[in-house]
Protein backbone atom coordinates (compact mmCIF):
# COMPACT_ATOMS: atom_id res chain seq x y z
CA UNK A 1 0.00 0.00 0.00
CA UNK A 2 1.37 3.67 -0.79
CA UNK A 3 0.79 6.58 1.71
CA UNK A 4 2.66 9.85 2.27
CA UNK A 5 4.29 10.36 5.92
CA UNK A 6 5.75 13.53 6.39
CA UNK A 7 5.37 14.35 2.61
CA UNK A 8 7.63 11.22 1.76
CA UNK A 9 6.34 8.56 -0.50
CA UNK A 10 6.35 4.86 1.51
CA UNK A 11 5.18 1.45 0.36
CA UNK A 12 3.98 -0.53 3.11
CA UNK A 13 2.96 -3.89 4.00
CA UNK A 14 1.36 -5.60 6.80
CA UNK A 15 4.19 -8.37 6.80
CA UNK A 16 6.81 -5.48 6.54
CA UNK A 17 5.38 -3.77 9.14
CA UNK A 18 5.47 -6.69 11.24
CA UNK A 19 9.08 -7.88 10.27
CA UNK A 20 10.33 -4.23 10.94
CA UNK A 21 8.88 -3.91 14.61
CA UNK A 22 10.14 -7.63 15.37
CA UNK A 23 12.55 -7.23 18.04
CA UNK A 24 11.53 -3.98 19.29
CA UNK A 25 10.60 -3.36 22.53
CA UNK A 26 7.89 -1.36 23.11
CA UNK A 27 7.75 1.83 24.64
CA UNK A 28 5.79 3.08 27.89
CA UNK A 29 1.85 3.75 25.75
CA UNK A 30 1.07 6.97 26.67
CA UNK A 31 -0.87 8.46 23.58
CA UNK A 32 -2.38 6.58 20.65
CA UNK A 33 -0.92 3.22 20.45
CA UNK A 34 -0.95 0.30 17.22
CA UNK A 35 -1.32 -3.11 18.30
CA UNK A 36 1.09 -5.10 16.57
CA UNK A 37 1.58 -8.91 16.93
CA UNK A 38 0.46 -9.07 20.96
CA UNK A 39 2.03 -5.62 21.26
CA UNK A 40 0.54 -2.02 22.10
CA UNK A 41 3.18 0.22 20.49
CA UNK A 42 2.63 4.45 20.77
CA UNK A 43 2.40 5.30 17.24
CA UNK A 44 5.17 8.00 16.85
CA UNK A 45 7.95 4.91 17.75
CA UNK A 46 6.09 2.73 14.90
CA UNK A 47 6.30 5.77 12.81
CA UNK A 48 9.70 6.03 13.53
CA UNK A 49 10.69 2.72 12.90
CA UNK A 50 9.12 2.50 9.65
CA UNK A 51 10.28 5.21 7.73
CA UNK A 52 13.46 5.80 10.02
CA UNK A 53 11.90 9.78 10.31
CA UNK A 54 12.54 11.96 13.46
CA UNK A 55 9.30 11.80 15.22
CA UNK A 56 8.73 15.30 15.37
CA UNK A 57 8.80 15.18 11.27
CA UNK A 58 5.36 12.95 10.93
CA UNK A 59 2.39 13.33 13.13
CA UNK A 60 0.30 10.52 14.83
CA UNK A 61 -2.52 10.38 12.63
CA UNK A 62 -0.50 10.13 9.29
CA UNK A 63 0.20 6.72 10.93
CA UNK A 64 -2.57 5.92 12.69
CA UNK A 65 -4.44 6.59 9.00
CA UNK A 66 -1.26 3.83 7.37
CA UNK A 67 -1.62 1.29 9.80
CA UNK A 68 -5.72 1.11 10.06
CA UNK A 69 -5.45 1.22 6.11
CA UNK A 70 -3.32 -2.40 6.48
CA UNK A 71 -5.51 -3.69 9.38
CA UNK A 72 -3.54 -2.63 12.12
CA UNK A 73 -5.71 -2.06 15.68
CA UNK A 74 -5.04 1.22 16.61
CA UNK A 75 -6.05 2.97 19.84
CA UNK A 76 -7.06 6.91 20.29
CA UNK A 77 -7.00 8.44 23.33
CA UNK A 78 -10.00 8.45 25.20
CA UNK A 79 -11.22 12.13 25.57
CA UNK A 80 -11.52 13.67 28.79
CA UNK A 81 -15.20 13.85 29.92
CA UNK A 82 -16.14 17.34 31.51
CA UNK A 83 -17.10 17.95 34.61
CA UNK A 84 -19.95 16.90 36.36
CA UNK A 85 -20.70 14.02 33.30
CA UNK A 86 -21.40 10.53 34.49
CA UNK A 87 -17.67 8.66 34.91
CA UNK A 88 -16.11 11.70 35.92
CA UNK A 89 -14.12 12.10 38.90
CA UNK A 90 -16.66 14.92 40.57
CA UNK A 91 -20.02 12.89 39.19
CA UNK A 92 -18.75 9.82 41.43
CA UNK A 93 -17.92 12.10 43.95
CA UNK A 94 -21.03 13.93 44.33
CA UNK A 95 -23.07 10.57 44.26
CA UNK A 96 -20.94 9.41 46.84
CA UNK A 97 -22.11 12.79 49.15
CA UNK A 98 -18.01 13.21 48.98
CA UNK A 99 -16.03 16.70 48.84
CA UNK A 100 -14.51 17.39 45.44
CA UNK A 101 -11.31 18.57 45.08
CA UNK A 102 -9.12 19.05 42.29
Amino acid sequence: MRCVIARFPFELTKAGVLESMKGVKPEPVTGESVIIGRRHYPVKQVGQVITRQDRRDFSAAEVLRAMTRLGFTCRTVPKAAPPGAPGSLQHASAMLGAPVSV
